[in-house]
Order: C-alpha cells, then sequence, then structure tokens
C-alpha cells in the first residue's frame, strides 16, 4: 500500500521542521555510525509535548481547519470501521439517489442500527459527485425514509455530522429544499427509537440539524458546529471574508464552547493532532461510546425518548432565546 503523505495546517508547519530535523540527525547518526537513540527520544518526546500544547490551545478557526481537513475520517470511513457489518440502501423513493448523504443497515457490537450520514469528496471529483457534502432534498427524504424504516422495526438511528449546510441552489429551493429539513426536524421529535447524532466534522446550520435531533449529541475534539460559516458570516457583516477569524470566535463554533452551553452532550477526545492522524484509534473511541449509550437508551420506552428529546431542545431553544 502506498503511503500517503499528511497534510500539514500552517499552525502545524513548525512542529513538521522539527521531524524533519529528527529524521535528518537519524540519517547522518546512521551514516557516521554514532547512536543517537537517546538524544532522539529526548528531541522526540519533546515534539509529542509541543503538540499536545499545540493541540490543546487551538482558536476557532484552527479547529475549524482541522474539522475540515481533507484527511479527516469521512462517515464512510467510519461506517467501515465502527461497525461490524453493513449494508447501504439508496434513493428517496421519489426523485433519485443523493451521494452527499449515504446511509443503511449495520450492525454495532450487539446492536442492529439504521446509519447515516453526511459524505464529502476526497478529492476534487469525487468531491464534485457527492457535492461537496451539502445534500439536495433527496438526500435529506433519504435519511427521512431510513429514520422511518428505522422506527417500524425498532432500531436505533445513529447519524454522523458533517457538511457546511444544505445546498442553497435554485434546483434544490425548486425541489423543495426548506420542506425537507424542516419535516425532517419535526419527524425526528416523534420517532420511538433512540437516536444518537455525532459531529464528526462540520455541522452546518439546517443542513446539520435535519439528521441532528438526538437523545445524545456528541461532537469530536476538533469538530465545530454553527448556524453559518465564519466566511459567510464575515461576508455578511462585514462584507469581506477577511474577518472570519473574528467571527469563528464570536459564533462559539467548538465543542467546548457548545458543551458549556448546553448544545451538545459530550465531548468525544481524538489523538493528538486530529483525528486524521490516527483514524482506527479515533474509530474505537467512537464505538465504545456509541455502544456505552446504546445500552443506556435500549432500555427506555418510545415515549421516554420522546420526552427527552423534547425537553433537550425545548432547554436549547429557550437558552437562545434569551436576552
Amino acid at each position: 500500500m502506498p503511503v500517503v503523505e499528511p497534510i500539514l495546517l500552517e499552525f502545524e508547519k513548525p512542529l513538521a521542521e522539527l521531524e524533519q530535523r529528527m529524521d535528518q540527525i537519524r540519517i547522518q547518526a546512521q551514516a557516521d555510525g554514532v547512536n543517537v537513540t537517546d538524544q532522539l527520544a529526548q528531541l522526540e518526546g519533546q515534539i509529542i509535548r509541543l503538540r499536545v500544547d499545540l493541540f490543546e490551545r487551538l482558536s476557532p478557526y484552527q479547529r475549524l481547519q482541522v474539522a475540515r481537513h481533507p484527511q479527516r475520517p469521512s462517515t464512510l470511513d467510519y461506517f467501515q470501521t465502527v461497525t461490524d457489518d453493513w449494508l447501504e440502501l439508496r434513493g428517496d423513493r421519489c426523485f433519485g439517489d443523493d451521494l452527499a448523504l449515504v446511509g443503511g443497515l449495520a450492525r454495532i457490537g450487539d446492536f442492529n442500527v439504521v446509519i447515516l450520514g453526511h459524505q464529502k469528496g476526497r478529492d476534487t471529483k469525487d468531491n464534485i459527485k457527492r457535492n461537496f457534502g451539502m445534500p439536495q432534498p433527496e438526500g435529506y427524504r433519504k435519511a427521512l425514509r431510513l429514520m422511518q424504516h428505522a422506527d417500524r422495526f425498532g432500531l436505533p438511528i445513529i447519524s454522523f455530522i458533517d457538511t457546511p449546510g444544505a445546498y442553497p441552489g435554485v434546483q434544490a429551493e425548486e425541489r423543495g429544499q426548506g420542506e425537507a429539513l424542516a419535516r425532517n426536524i419535526r419527524e425526528m421529535f416523534h420517532l420511538g427509537v433512540p437516536i444518537l447524532c455525532t459531529v464528526i466534522g462540520e455541522g452546518g446550520s439546517g443542513g446539520a440539524l435535519a439528521i441532528g435531533v438526538g437523545n445524545r449529541v456528541f461532537m469530536l475534539e476538533n469538530a465545530v458546529y454553527s448556524v453559518i460559516a465564519p466566511e459567510s458570516c464575515s461576508s455578511i457583516l462585514w462584507r469581506d471574508t477577511k474577518h472570519a477569524e473574528e467571527a469563528a470566535n464570536a459564533l462559539k463554533i467548538t465543542a467546548r464552547d457548545l458543551k458549556r452551553l448546553g448544545i451538545v452532550d459530550d465531548i468525544i477526545p481524538e489523538p493528538v493532532g486530529g483525528a486524521h492522524r490516527s483514524p482506527i484509534a479515533m474509530a474505537h473511541t467512537l464505538k465504545q461510546t456509541l455502544i456505552h449509550h446504546l445500552k443506556e437508551l435500549t432500555s427506555q420506552s418510545p415515549e421516554e425518548l420522546r420526552a427527552q428529546r423534547y425537553e433537550k431542545f425545548r432547554r436549547m431553544g429557550a437558552f437562545l432565546e434569551a436576552p
């Protein structure tokens, strides 16, 4: 298998320079026959401490960059690693199959579930095919069909959120984008099965919330969740995208901010440097979290699950409307 060269974010480059220097020392020591094991161990420990410190102090805009990292695990990656088996189901039985939203039947541990989520592309060609992870109405209607199937057969629902938002194009509006989003949000309150939602990357606006009404809402440590992208907010307020970092600070988009505000229930820790640096470890942590909460929620009645969702979002709405 070819080794994939890591893509570095701007703030990671000083660490990369230290790692390159360590590699050069190792190569030179081997050429000269010098034992520098202790020195390399010290330098490696220093790099690890610097990386931990760097990611502990990331700004909201830097966390947004990590959430958008092109090598970050996607929904389909988690389908392959978190589930023990899964079968994709396609189409909304009305218009077509939207590749920006994927889902199907799956097994996680001892639980049969319905699993779904937004899917971005890995490269330009794949992103075009998947509309950059921005579903059209048929994508959300497919999601609703899957969730209704889960409700009919008593299967828990697991959703992975990773989208800049629902596609805002003219054709999407002509096919009822607003209605599709609103209907999903309404129907998710009435489902009588457990719903676990996890923001794995970028959670944007109603496009995220349309599969995000859950009994438990989680965020990965470097994920973001917001009513609007900082760049769009900057364009509206300042007529320029140059203030995106300032907008990100004001919007409170990080997992820590949203946990403190009561919008999400828990933060799932990522490997140091982001989920893309150790996808298997990230998948294991996510799987254990999902199984733990499935065990807790599957013992509750449909009435208790519905009431839990109503109360959660009632409190959230009251907080957001407060002066």
